[in-house]
């Protein structure tokens, strides 16, 4: 018989009903991910006995193969911005589809007004508007790529909160006009030649300190402030929400503006670190930041996850993509495989909801 212990009222605990925490399972699948690209490095002929993750080359000064860890966390580090949001409104049990065309579009926009007047001592041959928006202080592109942002959210979060649109549908509608924003712009043509501080932004490991650092700050937020604990409250059951006297309508459009901040800020960042825009930037990156916090446990029917999560989850989809070209597995594997493996994540999760049940 199972050890039990007296709770209040008269109910007992059943010991052998505890379960690891949820990032603990997250953890332990990146190890075995990375065993198993260990193994298949020393297995597969064509490999010659690399080591996915140590250095056996003497290349660098410590155990580890420092570019590879470079490599598996900066590929992730600007969609991951993204997943701190997106983390967000799954848990109130949304979804946001324009975070991607939204990047390209606050990319273009942001480094209109991030451009230098002289490249090479000649005129900026890139330059979008007067001298008037030449050389500017970076804090305006910061502000009015954010401004854009959470404009964008704003409407999302209206469209879903006050005329009931399903946030599917609302965010698919703001995913064409932000492409379509994106391509109109500078009708097409790439925006370049950025301002040194506006470099900076995104230069070196940067991109990774702005993921970290936004993580820490949302993982204390949703942790211990009003904020996060309204945020679980909607998604959990929003008619309760409601009852206790959540301004679920307001709370969810301010879910929303955050959640396109932080993609617009991961199109600044984006757009500072290749030194350009383009209007085809952010493809596929609201799937893959979705996917990340869907590996990391967010419940897609709402209430369930934590932004710790996503950073794990994050880390997982950086390391299969730099693992799959690392055993030189062809592209389109490589996104059937992906593919795959979200679909087996939603379906541990689906397990997940009915075994808790």
């Amino acid at each position: 018989m199972a050890d039990t212990t007296q709770g209040t009222g008269g109910l007992t605990f059943d010991k052998s009903k505890r379960t690891w925490p949820n990032e603990l399972n997250i953890l332990l699948a990146l190890v075995i991910i990375i065993v198993i690209f260990e193994i298949l490095g020393q297995i597969l002929p064509y490999m010659n006995n690399q080591s996915f993750l140590f250095d056996t080359r003497d290349r660098f000064d410590s155990v580890f193969n420092e570019a590879r860890l470079k490599i598996v966390i900066l590929q992730v580090a600007i969609i991951g911005i993204i997943a701190l949001g997106v983390t967000q409104v799954i848990i109130t049990a949304g979804i946001d589809l324009s975070s991607g065309p939204l990047v390209a579009a606050t990319a273009m926009i942001a480094m209109s007004f991030a451009q230098t007047e002289l490249v090479n001592g000649n005129p900026n041959p890139k330059a979008i508007f007067g001298l008037w928006a030449m050389d500017l202080p970076v804090i305006v592109p910061i502000v009015i790529g954010l401004a854009f942002g959470a404009f964008i959210g704003a409407v999302n979060g209206t469209f879903i909160a006050f005329f009931r649109i399903p946030p599917f549908i609302a965010t698919l509608g703001m995913f064409l006009i932000c492409r379509g924003i994106a391509l109109w712009w500078s009708e097409g043509r790439p925006v370049s030649f950025p301002t040194e501080a506006y470099k900076f932004i995104g230069s070196g490991m940067m991109p990774v300190v702005w993921f970290l650092s936004l993580a820490v700050i949302f993982h204390l937020i949703m942790r211990y402030t009003v904020y996060g604990k309204h945020t679980y409250a909607i998604g959990s059951n929003e008619e309760a929400a409601r009852m206790s006297g959540i301004n679920v309508k307001r709370h969810k459009v301010l879910v929303y503006m955050l959640a396109s901040m932080l993609a617009a800020f991961a199109g600044i960042v984006l757009s500072s670190k290749g030194s350009t825009a383009q209007a085809g930037m952010g493809e596929f990156y609201e799937l893959f930041a979705i996917a990340m916090a869907v590996i990391g446990g967010i419940s897609l029917t709402g209430g369930r996850g934590s932004i710790i999560g996503t950073v794990l989850g994050a880390m997982v989809i950086g390391v299969l993509r730099s693992g799959f070209t690392y055993v030189k597995l062809d592209g389109s594997y490589q996104l059937m495989a992906m593919g795959g493996i979200i679909i087996a994540a939603v379906i541990l999760d689906q397990y997940r909801q009915r075994n808790r049940a």
